[in-house]
C-alpha cells in the first residue's frame, strides 16, 4: 500500500492520477478513522471515501513524506511507525511529526486503518491560517 501511494503521489495525486493505483489495496468495505482535529479528520468508508480522503489530504498537504518506517508488527492487524516530513499547501509552513498507524488486513486487502498522531495540534496550527 505505501509503494502504490508512493506511485501515486508521485504521479499527481488526486486530480492526476488515478485512485485505482491504490484502490486493489483496500477492501471495498475499508475504514479510515482519522482524529477529528485533523483537517481531513473524520471516518473514511469504502473506496469512494479513502479517494475522497485523499483528495482532503492533498487540499492540506503540498508534500507529505514518509521518511522512515518502521513495521512492528505484521500479520492480520500491522502496527507501522512512520516519520512524516510535510509542508503544509495553506501556510508553507513545514512539520516533522511521527505517526504510529494500526492497519487491519483480511484476505489482503486492508480493511482498517487508525492513524495516531502524537500531536493533532501542532499539524492542525501547522496548516491554519491567521484569521481562521
Amino acid at each position: 500500500m505505501y509503494a502504490a501511494e508512493a506511485e501515486y503521489l508521485a504521479a499527481g495525486g488526486p486530480g492526476e492520477a488515478s485512485f485505482d493505483l491504490l484502490a486493489p489495496c483496500f477492501s471495498p468495505d475499508v475504514v479510515l478513522r482519522q482524529a477529528d482535529w485533523l483537517p481531513y479528520g473524520g471516518v473514511w468508508r469504502g473506496h469512494a471515501g479513502m479517494e475522497r480522503f485523499f483528495v482532503a489530504m492533498s487540499r492540506v498537504w503540498a508534500a507529505f513524506d514518509m521518511v522512515e518506517q518502521e513495521f512492528l508488527a505484521t500479520g492480520a492487524t500491522a502496527v507501522v511507525r512512520t516519520r512524516v516530513h510535510a509542508v503544509a499547501r495553506a501556510t508553507g509552513r513545514e512539520l516533522t511529526f511521527p505517526v504510529l498507524q494500526t492497519i487491519k488486513v483480511a484476505d489482503g486487502l486492508i480493511t482498517e486503518v487508525d492513524p495516531f498522531y502524537w500531536d493533532t495540534g501542532a499539524v492542525a496550527e501547522a496548516c491554519a491560517v491567521p484569521g481562521d
